[in-house]
């Protein structure tokens, strides 16, 4: 069960940064006992796919700061960042000292369908944040809510691998917070749109 929760909040954290989720488990396994991944994932902890792995992310940092170019990266982050969420969540339910269920290791592929749908969704709900985001704020708003999502990959990494249990409340709080975001824009250029044509 552990390593369940674990996955999905490593996967909700690739739908919102791709590379952050994997650094975190690539770092972690490198340097302590934390994560012992099996051999079949070991590349993971490489330091080429650590170094490639920080290079992606230093480029989606960038990229998704800056308005209109974050919804083309979105875009292109939309087949990256369900296939990160799967392997994270793969890598993890099978990574020894986490959990010893033999129900997850007799069935590997239901963590990668978990990992692929539950970073999708997280992914589709900030792609459409986002531009309500960028056109409510007049791009203004992109690199706040860049950050936050930045801050939010990192937390639920570090929850999901340290304090698992909590993954349920962190992945509530982070889908309040996407909706939230979404009717505060919404709510937003309603008002804009108003004050337009009395004006």
């Amino acid at each position: 069960m552990l390593a369940a929760l674990t996955g999905m909040g490593l996967s909700a954290a690739a739908g919102l940064n791709a590379y952050i989720p994997f650094l975190v488990v690539a770092l972690i396994a490198r340097f302590s006992d934390v994560i012992t991944l099996p051999q079949s994932y070991a590349w993971v902890e490489s330091w080429w796919a650590i170094g490639i792995g920080a290079l992606l992310l230093l480029t989606e940092v960038v990229l998704d700061k800056i308005p209109a170019v974050d919804s083309v990266n979105d875009a292109v982050q939309t087949f990256i960042r369900p296939s990160m969420g799967g392997l994270v969540f793969a890598a993890t339910s099978a990574a020894e000292g986490l959990d010893h269920s033999s129900w997850m290791t007799s069935h590997p592929w239901v963590g990668v369908v978990l990992g692929v749908v539950l970073s999708g969704l997280v992914h589709g709900g900030k792609t459409v944040a986002r531009p309500a985001i960028n056109a409510g704020t007049l791009g203004f708003g992109a690199p706040v809510a860049s950050t936050v999502e930045d801050g939010a990959s990192v937390g639920l990494s570090l929850v999901a691998v340290f304090l698992p249990v909590l993954v349920v409340l962190a992945l509530a709080l982070l889908a309040g917070l996407l909706v939230w975001l979404w009717l505060t824009v919404r709510r937003w250029r309603r008002r804009r749109d108003r004050r337009a044509a009395l004006a």
